[in-house]
């Protein structure tokens, strides 16, 4: 590979792709994830660690232009970008591309906002042009990885791509492009530990990132001498974050394949490597009328991905990040209750004996897809207390691209998420409605500040 190549091929995407390049269905999905991210980051400002946040950066704060959303606090930049990007992740609710495993847009739209609420006359075609080059960015340093999610990709290759959507608002020539990469390279962070333990460091990571990509645009503006092969140097951040990894095939799509049109909803508020275990485990309960005493047992089977990520012991007394990232607790709640929403990581819900009896039937199996990136196939099967063994395969999941939401539904979300934030902003769910609808309708707003007022 020309090493250079690379990052000036990138560069020059992100550089030169009109709204006019975009295809109507690419705008469509585009506008669509912009909408459900406003709203998943609105519902996560209830969650108790966001408000811990929020309330530390308020108090170096005097206040500023860019708003919290579903709040009515406004802050700097930087720190309003911070709350903002840890409350989209902060309940793993938020979309994600599945193969390149990134939650790009928790990183990208943060920043994106932000710019356009200190900058002004930002119009929504601006905004979807600025998403679809960040998530090609971030989404193809994901999908270049050949090993193993070996640090937390969804802020590492987010925040790129966060930087990618910004210089794109501002206008940023390729080398200025290069120049802010090598900056965010030099801030770059995403250890999985946050991970592994269920803390809230996961999701602030994604706010670090996010808070960078502003930063590194700035440096790269002020004319900073900066690096000339961050992404795919010897010590750059293909080499050092994933190692093995295969570009040049990816650098071809560029303006050919829009990694948006490839992103998937979270249908529900856990980590997506459970997804397929809710999914399954709804449907044989609901085929079977099952009740949760009828149930033996529960073994969700499928890539090592999944593993790796959710198969994690059930505890008594879990935190909530730990919850969300646990199959055994998540599984539980559905057998509790037939549905998994927000709430059941609050209070008592994380305590509930009955959850932890229940969390005690469900374990994982690996099966032999060579994959290190795979979320499905997988399946779920159940035993019932009479012996009987009952089971359904999942080839994908609801909500990925082969299985999109309706309209109705990404609006039922919509609404749903609107209701959890702290600010309910006092309006009907019609209004909430009307909101959503103008989301959808971007490529008529002239300036985004007006969906703020």
């Amino acid at each position: 590979m020309n090493h250079a190549f690379a990052e000036l091929r990138l560069a020059t995407h992100v550089a030169q792709t009109r709204y006019e390049d975009l295809p109507a269905h690419t705008v469509e999905r585009a506008k669509t994830f912009i909408a459900d991210t406003i709203s998943v980051g609105m519902a996560g400002t209830a969650v108790p660690e966001a408000q811990h946040l929020l309330q530390t950066l308020k108090a170096s704060d005097s206040g500023g232009p860019v708003q919290v959303w579903g709040t009515d606090t406004r802050l700097s930049a930087p720190n309003a970008i911070m709350a903002n990007a840890f409350d989209v992740h902060c309940q793993e609710y938020d979309c994600v591309h599945e193969g390149a495993v990134v939650h790009a847009m928790a990183t990208l739209l943060p920043v994106l906002m932000a710019q356009a609420q200190t900058q002004g006359n930002v119009s929504g075609k601006d905004l979807v042009t600025a998403v679809a080059v960040g998530i090609d960015v971030a989404c193809t340093l994901g999908l270049a990885a050949k090993n193993a999610m070996q640090f937390f990709r969804p802020a590492t290759a987010g925040g790129f791509g966060a930087v990618a959507g910004l210089a794109k608002l501002r206008e940023l020539t390729p080398d200025q492009i290069v120049a802010a990469w090598g900056f965010q390279l030099a801030q770059t962070s995403g250890t999985m530990q946050g991970h592994r333990e269920g803390r809230p460091v996961l999701p602030l990571q994604v706010s670090f990132n996010a808070r960078a990509a502003w930063q590194s645009c700035e440096l790269a503006q002020s004319g900073l001498q900066s690096l000339d092969l961050p992404i795919s140097g010897e010590c750059g951040y293909l080499a050092m974050f994933e190692r093995d990894y295969q570009l040049d095939s990816l650098l071809e799509l560029l303006g050919r394949v829009w990694r948006i049109d490839e992103f998937s909803h979270k249908p529900y508020p856990s980590g997506r490597a459970t997804h397929a275990g809710v999914e399954g485990l709804l449907h044989l309960m609901q085929e079977h009328q099952l009740e949760p005493d009828s149930i033996a047992a529960v073994v969700v089977a499928g890539p090592s991905l999944i593993s790796r990520l959710v198969n994690r012991p059930p505890m008594p007394n879990p935190s909530p990040n730990y919850a969300r990232l646990c199959m055994p607790f998540v599984l539980a709640k559905v057998m509790q209750y037939g549905r998994l929403e927000p709430k059941h990581y609050f209070g008592h819900e994380l305590t509930d004996h009955v959850t932890f009896k229940l969390a005690q039937k469900v374990s994982m199996r690996v099966d032999d897809n060579p994959d290190p990136n795979a979320f499905t196939p997988a399946s779920v099967e159940v035993e019932l207390a009479n012996g009987k063994v009952i089971q359904t395969n999942i080839a994908h999941m609801l909500a990925s691209p082969k299985r999109p939401l309706t309209r109705q539904q990404c609006q039922d979300k919509f609404v749903a998420c609107c209701a959890l934030a702290v600010n309910r902003l006092g309006q009907s769910n019609g209004a909430v409605q009307h909101l959503f609808e103008n989301w959808l309708e971007l490529e008529n707003v002239n300036d985004l500040r007006d969906l703020f007022t």
